[in-house]
């Protein structure tokens, strides 16, 4: 069984059922082959809005919608 990264794939292989050993097999692999570049993608912090900017957008969307319920 060979583990190949998802950009790299060309076509899917048929779905098969894997025995107890085939599976702990292919989690070995998948684990090896995942690398410090791939876990740096789920440790970066992305720019995001701050909190109050978000609470304030919030409220004034619920005030207009409030407002239109209330016509």
């Amino acid at each position: 069984m060979k583990i190949i990264r998802l950009e790299d794939a060309s076509d899917w292989p048929e779905i098969q059922s894997l025995t107890p050993e085939q599976l702990k097999n292919a989690y070995d692999l998948a684990r090896r082959a995942f690398t410090a570049e791939d876990l740096q993608k789920f440790t970066e912090l992305e720019d995001s809005v701050p909190l109050d900017a978000f609470i304030a957008e919030l409220e004034k969307v619920q005030a207009e919608h409030e407002r239109s319920q209330a016509s």
